[in-house]
C-alpha cells in the first residue's frame, strides 16, 4: 500500500464535513455579534436539512440513470464552492440586511447553506469516488472523515473558544455617597468571565478556507498522481469506453457482475446464487435492511442526537468538563477508524452488539442531559470523569460500527456506497428534526449557570 495514497485519502476526507463543523465550534465567538443571537444554531439545523436536495438529486441519478453520473466534475464543483463560500464568510458573516423592519444575517445564513450542500453532497459523492481505490484505502478515509471535526475542535481550542474563568463579583445593593464617601453592600457571587480568543473568527474562517483548498489538492492528487493510479482498482472507472455508462450499470443496485455467472459448473453455480437483488448479492434482503437500520440509527445519534445535547450533559460538570469530552470524543472518531483498519469484524452479530453498546452509552449521556442542570454525581469527580468516558465509548462504538458498515457496502459495489451516503443523510436529518422541537421549541433541557449552579449535595 502506498502512504502517499493514504495520506491523500485522508486529507480527502478531511475536506467532507470540516465546513460545518468549524461553523459549530465557532459559535460562541460568532453568536454575541450577530443579531440572531443564539437562536443561530436553531436556523443551522434548518438550512443543513434543507442542504439535503444535494444528496437527494445524486441520489435519484443513480437509481434511476446509474452510470450517467460521474462524481469526479461534482466533487470538483462542490469542494470549489466549499472554498468560495468559507472564504467570503471570513469577510461577511458579520453583516447585516434589513429584512421585515428588523436586521439579519443574511450573508452569513447563506453562505452557511451554500456550505451544508457542499457538506451534505460529499456524503454520496466521496464514498462512491473511493470505489476507484483499493478497499484497504476507505478506512483512511473514514480517519479522515473524522478527523473533519477533530482538527477544527483543537485550532478553536487553541484560539480560546468558549474557556470560562469565574471569579468573585460584587453586586451592589444599596450605595450612599455621603460627604464624599461610599459604601458598598453586597453578596459574593461568582460571575463567568469569559476569555478572549487568541486570534480572531475571521482567522479562523479563512483556516477552513485553506482546509477545503488542501481536500481540493489532495482530490486532485488522487485523479492524477503516477503513484495513485498503481492504488486504482483496474475496473471501468477508468476505462474511457464510450460505453461507459451500460458498463457501469452493472454497479447498479439490481445488476449482478461477471464473476456471479456460472463457472465451474452447476453446483459452483448454485454457491454463487446472489441471496438479494442489492449489490453482488452477498446478504438477504433481510440483513441488507438491518444494515441499512443500523446505519441510519448510528449516524442519528451520533451526528445530531447526542451532540445537540452536549452542553447540557456536559457543562454542569464544568467547563473542563464539557471541553475534556467534546475533545476526546471527537479523537475517538479516528483511534476508531484505525481499529477497523486493523481489526474489521464484520460479523453482523457484533454490529448488532456495538450498537447496543454504543447506543447504552448514548442513553446514559441523553439522560445526564435530561437531568441538568443537576445530574447524576455532579459534584464529584468521579461524575466528571463518568460523563467523560461515556461520550468517548459511545463515539468509539458507534464509529466502529459506521466504518465497517462503509467496508461491507464498498464490497457491495459502487451503488451500495451511494446508498449508504444516503442512508447516512436520512438518519442524520430524522435526527435533527426529532431533536429540535425538544431542544429549540419545548425547551426541554435545561443549562445551568457556569459559574453558580447549586444542586443538593
Amino acid at each position: 500500500m502506498s502512504l502517499l495514497t493514504h495520506v491523500l485519502a485522508c486529507l480527502f476526507g478531511m475536506g467532507s464535513w470540516v465546513a460545518i463543523n468549524g461553523m459549530w465550534v465557532e459559535l460562541p465567538l460568532v453568536v454575541p455579534e450577530i443579531p440572531e443571537g443564539w437562536y443561530l444554531p436553531s436556523y443551522l439545523t434548518v438550512l443543513i436539512q434543507m442542504a439535503n436536495i444535494g444528496p437527494l438529486f445524486i441520489t435519484l441519478m443513480h437509481r434511476f440513470r446509474p452510470g450517467a453520473l460521474d462524481e469526479r466534475p461534482v466533487i470538483y464543483c462542490i469542494v470549489g464552492l466549499g472554498i468560495i463560500a468559507t472564504f467570503l464568510l471570513a469577510f461577511f458573516w458579520r453583516h447585516t440586511v434589513a429584512l421585515g423592519g428588523s436586521m439579519h444575517s443574511v450573508p452569513l445564513l447563506v453562505l452557511s447553506f451554500l456550505l451544508s450542500v457542499v457538506d451534505c453532497t460529499s456524503s454520496v459523492t466521496f464514498l462512491p469516488f473511493m470505489m476507484r481505490l483499493r478497499p484497504q484505502y476507505l478506512t483512511t478515509y473514514f480517519a479522515g472523515e473524522g478527523l473533519s471535526g477533530l482538527v477544527p475542535a483543537l485550532v478553536a481550542l487553541i484560539q480560546g473558544v468558549g474557556i470560562v474563568h469565574c471569579r468573585n463579583a460584587t453586586l451592589i445593593d444599596s450605595m450612599n455617597i455621603t460627604d464624599g464617601n461610599t459604601s458598598m453592600a453586597g453578596s459574593g457571587e461568582l460571575e463567568a468571565i469569559y476569555q478572549p480568543a487568541r486570534f480572531s473568527t475571521q482567522v479562523f474562517f479563512i483556516f477552513l478556507s485553506a482546509m477545503m483548498v488542501v481536500c481540493l489538492v489532495a482530490f486532485i492528487l488522487l485523479n492524477h498522481h503516477p503513484s495513485v493510479a498503481r492504488e486504482r482498482n483496474n475496473d471501468l472507472y477508468y476505462s474511457g469506453d464510450l460505453d461507459r455508462g451500460k458498463k457501469e450499470q452493472g454497479l447498479s443496485l439490481h445488476a449482478q457482475t461477471p464473476e456471479q455467472k456460472p463457472m465451474l459448473g452447476p453446483l459452483d453455480s448454485v454457491k454463487r446464487e446472489p441471496r438479494s437483488s442489492f449489490g453482488r448479492g452477498t446478504y438477504s434482503s433481510l440483513e441488507v435492511l438491518f444494515i441499512f437500520l443500523v446505519l441510519a440509527w448510528v449516524n442519528a445519534l451520533t451526528n445530531a442526537v447526542l451532540p445537540s445535547v452536549q452542553s447540557y450533559s456536559c457543562l454542569p460538570y464544568g467547563n473542563k468538563a464539557y471541553h475534556l469530552a467534546a475533545t476526546m470524543a471527537a479523537v475517538a472518531n479516528p483511534v476508531a477508524c484505525f481499529i477497523a483498519m486493523f481489526v474489521p469484524i464484520r460479523s453482523l452479530f457484533f454490529m448488532g452488539f456495538l450498537t447496543m453498546l454504543g447506543t447504552g452509552f448514548g442513553a446514559y449521556i441523553m439522560a445526564m442531559a435530561a437531568l441538568s442542570p443537576c445530574p447524576l454525581l455532579v459534584h464529584s469527580t468521579s461524575g466528571t470523569a463518568v460523563i467523560v468516558l461515556a461520550w468517548i465509548l459511545f463515539v468509539l462504538s458507534l464509529s466502529y460500527v459506521k466504518v465497517i458498515i462503509g467496508v461491507i457496502l464498498r464490497d457491495e459495489g459502487h451503488s451500495a456506497l451511494v446508498w449508504c451516503g444516503a442512508v447516512v443523510q436520512l438518519g442524520s436529518m430524522v435526527g435533527a428534526l426529532s431533536m429540535f422541537p425538544l431542544v429549540s421549541v419545548y425547551g426541554l433541557f435545561k443549562s445551568g449557570d457556569a459559574c453558580n449552579t447549586k444542586c443538593p449535595m
